[in-house]
């Protein structure tokens, strides 16, 4: 039964560790401008099967947090454009995360769980108090960008978050920024025929990321009320 439990994430760190020593100089602009007819050729021909082979691919970089998912993001904007690019985007982020989600819960996020409950001290304080605001917490995490996606993976499958509520959550919170690194991935034909590079930073721009920051701060407004009640 141990063995079961913790095969799936033991697959997925052999995984992770294998893609990021194959891939990690094998994605970027560069691959992606010198393969772009090929790809658009592709598309053409498989209407169908291009779409799901990418969805494939997508959830197995999310699901082993391999390097590269956001020039992935970007090919299902050139690929598809802003829609349904952005459905293709978010739906297979959310199902990779998914993956990694329940292969920790079901793993070493049980033992992490009950320690943690059991504990008296700095970290079940703070465990008790993300549990306390479960939904303002997680949307928060997936909206302010300099939460790494992985982490925010993670830390809700080690505190014993609902699948569920961790589903929906990572659904919804991912929306904005797949939406502008899509409709990035929507202009790299213009990009392409400049000669230029894209604009990766463009979420940290101030018009960008301003809202983002007032969307999280907008999620953890619930937190701040009942903090406000409660003194």
């Amino acid at each position: 039964m141990t063995l079961r439990r913790w095969l799936p994430l033991f697959l997925i760190v052999t995984g992770a560790i294998l893609g990021f020593l194959l891939l990690r100089d094998r994605l970027g602009f560069e691959i992606l401008r010198d393969n772009r007819l090929a790809l658009l050729a592709f598309r053409d021909a498989h209407p169908v099967l291009t779409p799901a082979l990418f969805i494939a691919v997508y959830v197995v970089f999310v699901a082993f947090s391999l390097p590269g998912a956001v020039w992935i993001t970007l090919t299902g904007g050139f690929l598809f454009g802003l829609f349904p690019g952005v459905v293709y985007n978010v739906g297979a982020a959310t199902l990779g995360a998914l993956i990694l989600f329940l292969a920790v819960r079901t793993g070493p996020g049980e033992g992490l769980r009950a320690r943690i409950d059991a504990s008296d001290g700095a970290v079940k304080r703070l465990s008790d108090g993300i549990r306390a605001n479960e939904v303002p917490v997680l949307l928060s995490m997936r909206l302010i960008p300099v939460v790494p996606f992985f982490v925010a993976n993670l830390i809700p499958a080690f505190l014993g978050v609902a699948v569920l509520r961790f589903a929906w959550t990572t659904l919804v919170g991912i929306v904005p920024g797949g939406l502008i690194y899509t409709w990035v991935g929507a202009g790299l034909g213009v990009v392409f025929t400049r000669g230029e590079a894209p604009d990766l930073g463009i979420i940290f721009q101030p018009f960008v990321l301003g809202p983002l920051l007032g969307l999280a701060a907008l999620s953890l407004l619930p937190v701040v009320v009942k903090a406000v009640r409660r003194g």
